[in-house]
């Protein structure tokens, strides 16, 4: 990943953690507030989940810092990956959320409770679900501006508390009804992100392990590679590795075995200066003598 990319991915990590404990913060008070005012004890617990939101944004902050500092002695290849080592910290934030859920449900279903508030609470969680999707899909915006895993992990924090006050407002509006609507739906909204934490921490620990480089960016390397030379080369032995504010690639190609070493080592030489031109990425190339069946 080049410096600009590197730059943006930094700059929009800070305003997103910057954003989000700023309005998190403004959010608690309003929801407190509001509870006090309502005399909802529901209410400023949500508060306090609110507020707690700002740890994960915290992370963010403290992630962005260590992922871009530069390589040093014990870690030569840089610090990008701490930034699946927070994803995964949210991802487990959010399976802790979702059994709070589970827990809360459960004991409204048990007590026959269901959710009584004012108009003022209902003006409070309103703006919540609003000021917090609108922080979710901010970090998804990040997120495929960059393919930032961490602004991934946050948006979908975000939208957990947002998903947490829809599920009041519904039992507002239909517990009346159904008394037992919002137990139910927050077991539901519960598995909605157990499913998501699994999502974020499963491609957070794929990339630590390694993952193969798909065929369509084998395919893309070979074309830069043909593009580069005149002579015939077969390219193989793909490895492929991830460290988030950069890759690098390792492969064999094979060459005429009349080549000179210096003729091989300029031709695996501009193969690599167009493969960090043209895709942004360090590669390391094995030269392997070409036989009559690679043609």
């Amino acid at each position: 990943m080049n410096s600009e990319a590197n730059n943006l991915r930094k700059k929009l990590s800070r305003q997103e953690g910057w954003l989000s404990i700023v309005i998190n913060v403004i959010l608690f008070g309003i929801k407190y507030w509001a509870g006090v005012v309502s005399g909802s004890l529901a209410l400023m617990a949500d508060a306090w989940h609110t507020l707690s939101d700002s740890i994960s944004s915290i992370f963010v902050l403290v992630s962005t810092r260590f992922s871009h500092k530069n390589p040093d002695k014990e870690h030569p290849f840089g610090h990008g990956r701490f930034e699946l080592v927070a994803s995964i910290f949210i991802g487990v934030l959010l399976v802790v959320i979702a059994l709070s859920f589970i827990r809360e449900g459960i004991e409204k279903y048990v007590d026959k409770g269901s959710a009584n508030y004012g108009w003022i609470a209902i003006g409070a969680t309103v703006l919540s679900v609003l000021m917090k999707e609108g922080l979710a899909q901010f970090a998804f915006w990040g997120h495929r501006r960059t393919e930032s895993d961490i602004l991934r992990a946050d948006g979908w924090h975000h939208r957990s508390d947002a998903l947490s006050s829809i599920v009041i407002l519904i039992g507002i509006f239909i517990g009346r009804y159904v008394w037992w609507i919002d137990a139910a739906l927050s077991v539901v909204v519960a598995f909605f992100l157990f499913y998501a934490a699994y999502d974020i921490i499963k491609n957070s620990i794929s990339v630590i392990i390694g993952e193969s480089a798909t065929p369509e960016f084998e395919q893309k390397v070979r074309d830069v590679a043909y593009s580069s030379v005149d002579k015939d080369i077969f390219l193989h032995h793909f490895h492929l590795h991830n460290y988030i504010v950069h890759k690098e690639i390792t492969f064999h190609i094979r060459l005429p075995k009349d080549l000179t070493i210096e003729k091989a080592y300029s031709i695996t030489k501009k193969i690599e200066v167009d493969l960090r031109e043209k895709l942004d990425i360090e590669s390391t190339i094995h030269v392997d003598p070409l036989t009559t069946n690679d043609k």
